[in-house]
């Protein structure tokens, strides 16, 4: 996975940067595994507009990806990797045994042609799905759900990836993307791996333009606003701002909004880095 910087020929190219797309094999969906996706345009069911700065922006389909990874004893083959402009990972084509064909999240150095499976019975490989409790301490993985049979919750994003760290007895020990340490359920599932397209981060658009065709309308500054608008709104020249918050209030940067009675908290075992 690299990203490609492109030659300036013109300005929005001169800072340009994109992923080479050099792991894609297919540019045609399946269709098969295709839904519509509905814009909002950032409007409520009664038209009226709840969301700023969305709306516009190039049509899609959405791909229907398998996070539950629950067809157990069935081997698949991996058929294609492709670009789902819906996630910031890539996404891989899987046929089963018996015909079936699913989508799921594309880890790194999965390859065209590979099997993967899932289930108790399955090996702690790159791309396959196991319970937590059969997974080897220290292994790098994705996809993790939090609630046995809902499907995949955490590390879904390109490059992330969490690491199993302890068993004590129902409960697995888990650092995630973010650093925080939690406990989970051993009867969850978790893939193998850490999730494609890790260079996605280097990624720059070059032009506004980019923004727009995917679906993103140009963000006003609070601080460029009147005070009816905003709190940091309003004074004469650049003598405004104070305090950064929200549009309503509530403090930026350091301000804890977490809910201090919130039932999963006794699940973890240290909170994120600051």
């Amino acid at each position: 996975m690299a990203v490609r910087k492109i030659k300036p020929v013109t300005p929005g190219q001169r800072h340009k940067t994109i992923s080479a797309f050099d792991t894609i094999t297919c540019a045609t969906p399946e269709k098969s595994l295709l839904k519509p996706l509905k814009k909002t345009g950032g409007r409520n069911v009664n038209g009226r507009r709840t969301m700023r700065y969305i709306g516009g922006g190039h049509k899609r389909m959405y791909r229907v990806i398998d996070f539950l990874r629950d067809k157990d004893n069935y081997s698949a083959t991996v058929k294609t990797i492709e670009y789902d402009p819906n996630r910031s990972a890539r996404i891989a084509l899987v046929v089963y045994e018996d015909g079936e064909k699913r989508y799921i999240i594309a880890p790194e150095g999965l390859q065209v042609g590979q099997t993967i499976s899932s289930g108790s019975n399955a090996a702690p490989e790159i791309g396959n799905t196991l319970f937590l409790s059969d997974i080897p301490l220290g292994t790098l993985i994705h996809n993790i759900e939090l609630k046995p049979g809902k499907g995949a919750a955490l590390a879904r994003s390109a490059g992330s990836y969490a690491q199993l760290s302890a068993h004590e007895g129902k409960y697995v020990t888990v650092k995630l993307p973010s650093g925080e340490t939690r406990l989970i359920l051993v009867t969850c599932r978790a893939t193998i791996g850490v999730v494609s397209n890790g260079d996605h981060n280097l990624e720059k658009s070059g032009k506004a333009g980019r923004s727009r065709w995917q679906g993103r309308r140009p963000r006003v500054r609070g601080v460029a606003m009147n005070p009816v608008d905003h709190p940091m709104g309003g004074g004469e020249g650049k003598a405004s701002g104070g305090h950064p918050r929200s549009r309503k209030g509530i403090p930026a940067k350091g301000y804890r909004t977490r809910n201090r009675k919130k039932y999963s908290d006794q699940h973890i075992v240290e909170r994120r880095k600051k």
